[in-house]
């Protein structure tokens, strides 16, 4: 598959509402790799493989895995509190879904989780914890969860300007908030992007990692609807876009409870997206 410089326009609901997880552990330090070429499957926390940029140094992008390298899937799950949304949280919204954690524990299924540094700032403790779980990998998700294109899905955007800073500061928080390896993925808010902004983040190392699969968690009220999405879109090597905040994806939980267990009857075994960008490098 080879990067395309578009502007995403998934139907999904993926408004400035939407959020993350959770539970406790350690903590570390978190920074993006420099830019390389692709490595090799077998990643590791000092070198996760990444996929060499595009024409002219631009970042890559990654949508999903090979067809033909056996039945495997990615589940992805974003974090995406945005800048503003601390009155919120201080009033009791739930920005986190440590049910849903529990769950994906309980079923031993390793999981990316493209966290926010504003997430991060809300539940350090949390945050924490998932960098610290072997069977999670955290990358970054931007600092603010602000759009960096016009017109996505109704959130404020990033000035151009701004755009490497969110990202920097992502990590900073992260970091800060104890995550030990912070990937170098990044997921654009709203998977929204053009080639203003993969240029304008070029150099920093990042590979941004998209979607193939749309599981319409945002907001959804019928769990089995969501698992039948999820189901009738998986592929080899696919990987599906969920959230883990139970305030705005309230049936996620019990969507992925059903989700596993089938997908694995069907033959799939499920992977971080490292894993998967690590053996698409040399069938791109």
């Amino acid at each position: 598959m080879t990067p395309r410089l578009r502007h995403i326009t998934t139907v999904c609901a993926l408004g400035a509402a939407l959020a993350a997880c959770g539970t406790a552990d350690p903590a570390g330090g978190a920074r993006p790799a420099p830019a390389k070429s692709p490595v090799s499957a077998s990643p590791s926390a000092s070198h996760p493989p990444v996929l060499a940029p595009g024409p002219g140094g631009l970042t890559p992008v990654f949508e999903h895995g090979p067809r033909t390298q056996g039945k495997t899937v990615a589940l992805t799950f974003d974090a995406d509190m945005t800048s503003d949304e601390g009155p919120r949280a201080a009033a009791g919204e739930h920005f986190d879904n440590p049910d849903l954690i529990g769950a994906l524990r309980a079923l031993k299924v390793p999981a990316t989780i493209f966290m926010t540094g504003r997430w991060a700032d809300e539940y350090p403790t949390e945050a924490r914890s998932l960098g610290h779980d072997p069977l999670f990998e955290v990358a970054n998700h931007s600092y603010s969860h602000y759009a960096f294109t016009g017109d996505c899905y109704g959130l404020p955007t990033v000035g151009a300007g701004n755009m490497r800073t969110d990202v920097q500061r992502a990590y900073a928080s992260l970091r800060q908030a104890g995550v030990p390896h912070a990937l170098p993925y990044f997921r654009f808010p709203g998977g929204c992007y053009d080639k203003r902004a993969l240029r304008t983040l070029s150099g920093l190392g990042v590979t941004a990692v998209q979607w193939d699969v749309v599981s319409g968690d945002a907001f959804a009220t019928d769990a089995d609807a969501v698992t039948q999405q999820v189901l009738d879109g998986v592929k080899p090597g696919s990987v599906v876009v969920m959230h883990c905040t139970h305030s705005a994806a309230p049936t996620t939980e019990q969507a992925v409870r059903a989700i596993v267990p089938e997908l694995r009857r069907r033959g799939y075994r499920f992977v971080k997206v490292s894993e998967l960008i690590g053996v698409s490098s040399g069938h791109r």
